[in-house]
């Protein structure tokens, strides 16, 4: 008699199976930096030596943020674990009886919050030794598309956080630990073109001494500006990165039209910050020197040739 697979399945003894814990869920253990380091480096590196040469060259960098982007969405989804489990601690010390019941249901919250925490760690330690190599590769500062690029370990890179967030952060009076603490330096520019390499290569060069000569004077900058990826925002960003400064991003609302941008300027300027570091670019960026000296905010000029001062410029012409 022929039995159908169903009845098959049915007869099996299966009551003695269960689901373990996968390895590596009972400890809070991290990667060893220097094995992360090589390893991705290497994998990297054998990544991008397909693409030169093949029809996907010109996606190189589209993928490369996308190699970033794994760890950092990885790092997302325990971040959310953990905001979960502080939750469950939190309503069981609320509703603590002191039975051995409730003690159990404690201890196991807790020893999940500090595996997930750890595992967050982790894994934003492997998207900052990634996003250092997409820098390497691309002169980049690694940005997700949406959110915050928030680091919970001091021992970690500069943390790139969302403007919009920040403000709200502030406005409910309360300030995150992953939001970057310190003295805000407000900077912008726009999207410039050069006749040749060696004048792009000069106005980055500008951009770098100007922000290392203004930390001189703030020893605990905060970077903001605007993310853009293709302007002098893209130089800023990298230069941060490569200081592991801070940066508070604040990008354009579209949904403001022609009035995004000013809107910005109103938004970068409530910081109050201790300078603000401008380079040539469009009227909004004209505009926003305009507000800031009404505010009484020192600016350091850079509107003239290449990232130089306009007075200098104007005494070399004379």
């Amino acid at each position: 008699m022929r039995t159908t697979f169903a009845a098959q399945l049915a007869r099996l003894e299966l009551g003695h199976l269960s689901i373990q814990a996968g390895a590596g869920e009972g400890t809070t253990d991290l990667p060893d930096p220097e094995a992360v380091s090589q390893t991705l480096a290497a994998v990297w590196s054998d990544l991008f030596l397909l693409f030169p040469g093949t029809v996907i060259e010109a996606d190189a960098e589209e993928i490369g943020w996308a190699f970033v982007n794994l760890f950092h969405r990885a790092a997302a989804k325990r971040a959310a674990q953990v905001d979960r489990a502080t939750d469950e601690i939190r309503c069981l010390l609320a509703c603590a009886d002191g039975s051995e019941v409730h003690s159990s249901a404690l201890e196991a919250q807790v020893a999940k919050a500090r595996a997930a925490e750890a595992a967050m760690l982790a894994l934003e330690g492997l998207r900052e030794v990634a996003a250092g190599l997409y820098l390497e590769e691309t002169g980049s500062s690694w940005r997700p598309a949406g959110g915050s690029r928030l680091n919970h370990c001091a021992s970690l890179t500069s943390a790139v956080v969302d403007g919009r967030a920040f403000l709200q952060a502030r406005s409910e009076g309360r300030r995150r630990a992953a939001l970057p603490e310190g003295t805000p330096v407000l900077f912008a520019g726009g999207r410039l073109s050069f006749p040749g390499a060696d004048e792009a290569r000069t106005f980055a060069d500008n951009v770098w001494a100007t922000l290392d000569r203004v930390r001189e004077h703030v020893g605990d900058l905060v970077l903001v500006h605007g993310g853009d990826g293709k302007g002098a925002d893209r130089l800023a960003a990298a230069w941060a990165e490569r200081r592991k400064v801070p940066q508070v991003t604040f990008g354009l609302d579209r949904r403001l039209g022609r009035r995004a941008g000013f809107r910005r300027n109103a938004q970068m300027l409530s910081l109050h910050p201790r300078y603000v570091v401008v380079f040539a670019g469009s009227g909004v960026v004209e505009r926003l020197v305009i507000e800031a000296k009404a505010q009484g905010i020192a600016v350091v000029d850079r509107r003239g040739p290449l990232g130089t001062h306009p007075k200098q410029s104007a005494r070399a012409a004379a």
